[in-house]
């Protein structure tokens, strides 16, 4: 049974959240002062609650001075929250947020939206147990269908598989080309009431286009050169399970126009066929192309984005979630060093240095192929930067009509915005670590900090975007 701690000073809200919740069926306890909460984490024989919903203002200790002491995930011990608050649009929520709250309740507040955000909290706590058992499973047969990651960026994404999986809506993934969106749809139908059925994965982009409708919908004996027997579809073969098309922006606009009546009717004939095929199909989309600036080139039918993109993720580019990079790079060096039959113990520190340092242009996969390389070409104990061998491209000219560096417009541009877009992109490869920052900038970090203050580039300490205008912001993309 799920415990639950509800923390408040006034005791009527927590007699009606105590009612509520274990009419639910849930194990409630309660707190009047977040002082209290210190003794309940404290509880032994198993009795650590599993979820807090908690006050922000209260005598002696409130909610946020408990948030501040054991709100963030430190080590394994990290204190879920759910804050209940008057205060909803200001920034004390904002700071529970920040300081680690799962999410926050205004108040007055609906039951029925308690109820919703407790469920929401426990299905994407259900689901991240089922990414980390995934993730263990290092040594079966496909160790390539593992999500890996604890980024915000990814905690996001969690947190909307956990609450669309087990409906039936049809969810669009967009994403750069590496970024796992492959790996997004595999959860998605493990953690759906269509587990039990096949996944079955199309490549669209793959298959040229007089292939591509047989190969989706089927076909009768006779119905083409070559049809000898009659064929199964792949939506016919996902039946009571999961369809996974990948780049589908990639589709023909007759081909997406007979998808279009699949997903309306959930029926279809096969090709050279007169009979309609029912089926219980779960669809999970995916696309590298922006849908939208498609259908305004005219190359992509909107009836049938507004059909697929009921539910929407985007998968975070890798660069965009470097915390994560350590614990991708170790996965896929035990993975290959395991392949290739050689000791390679970790990454040594300058290479991860260089790994946190550089763009991934190509997300995930150019990590994937880094790592695999560096396994393969290394003669050491552990990954050196000379061994993963990224950024080969010179960053110098190699003659005097090379392309410089720095572009200068020809109104021209002040020397002070020249060093400050230099600043904050080598911040940006530092992961916002402002003594790496300095390094490339070839600078003591005493110059880096005194710079970015006359340069007012103020960020948020553990950022990761200089809280400068959006104007200036957008001239260091």
């Amino acid at each position: 049974m799920q415990r639950i701690l509800v923390v408040d000073d006034d005791g009527a809200i927590r007699g009606v959240l105590r009612e509520l919740l274990e009419e639910e069926g849930y194990d409630v306890s309660e707190a009047a002062d977040g002082a209290d909460v210190q003794t309940a984490l404290a509880g032994t024989n198993g009795a650590r609650p599993d979820l807090v919903l908690m006050d922000v203002r209260m005598p002696d200790k409130g909610g946020l001075d408990v948030l501040r002491e054991t709100g963030r995930p430190t080590g394994g011990s990290h204190l879920p929250v759910i804050i209940m608050t008057a205060f909803g649009g200001s920034s004390v929520a904002i700071e529970a947020m920040q300081l680690g709250a799962y999410d926050y309740i205004t108040k007055p507040f609906d039951l029925e939206d308690v109820l919703l955000t407790v469920q929401r909290f426990f299905e994407r706590q259900q689901l991240t147990e089922q990414v980390h058992e995934l993730s263990s499973r290092l040594g079966e047969r496909d160790p390539n269908e593992v999500i890996i990651g604890n980024s915000a960026a990814m905690q996001d994404v969690y947190k909307t598989i956990g609450r669309v999986a087990r409906s039936d809506a049809t969810v669009l993934i967009t994403g750069e080309t590496g970024t796992g969106k492959e790996l997004v749809a595999t959860v998605l139908h493990r953690s759906s009431s269509y587990s039990r059925g096949p996944l079955v994965k199309v490549n669209c982009a793959a298959l040229p286009e007089t292939l591509l409708e047989s190969e989706l919908f089927g076909h009768e004996k006779g119905s083409f050169t070559g049809a000898l027997a009659q064929r199964k579809g792949r939506f016919e073969m996902a039946n009571k399970g999961t369809i996974f098309l990948d780049e589908v922006g990639e589709m023909s606009l007759a081909t997406q126009k007979k998808l279009l009546r699949v997903l309306q009717e959930r029926e279809f004939e096969r090709v050279g066929g007169s009979i309609s095929v029912k089926i219980d199909t779960r669809v999970i989309a995916a696309t590298n192309k922006v849908l939208s600036h498609e259908i305004e080139q005219s190359r992509f039918r909107e009836d049938l984005y507004y059909r697929l993109n009921v539910v929407s993720i985007e998968t975070p580019p890798l660069r965009e979630r470097k915390e994560d990079i350590t614990a991708l790079a170790t996965f896929f060096l035990r993975r290959f060093a395991g392949e290739l039959k050689k000791r390679v113990d970790g990454v040594a520190p300058d290479a991860l240095k260089l790994l946190m340092r550089y763009n991934w242009p190509g997300n995930i996969r150019e990590l994937e192929n880094a790592i695999e390389r560096g396994v393969l070409m290394t003669e050491n104990a552990q990954l050196t930067s000379v061994d993963l061998r990224l950024g080969e491209l010179s960053t110098s000219p190699s003659s005097g009509d090379a392309s410089p560096v720095i572009k200068i417009p020809p109104t021209g541009i002040a020397l002070e915005e020249i060093e400050r877009q230099a600043i904050v992109e080598a911040l940006k490869m530092s992961n916002w670590v402002q003594k790496d920052a300095a390094e490339l900038l070839a600078i003591s970090p005493r110059v880096m900090n005194y710079k970015i203050k006359t340069l007012g580039i103020d960020y948020a300490r553990g950022g990761r975007r200089p809280m400068i205008s959006e104007d200036e912001y957008a001239k260091t993309m």
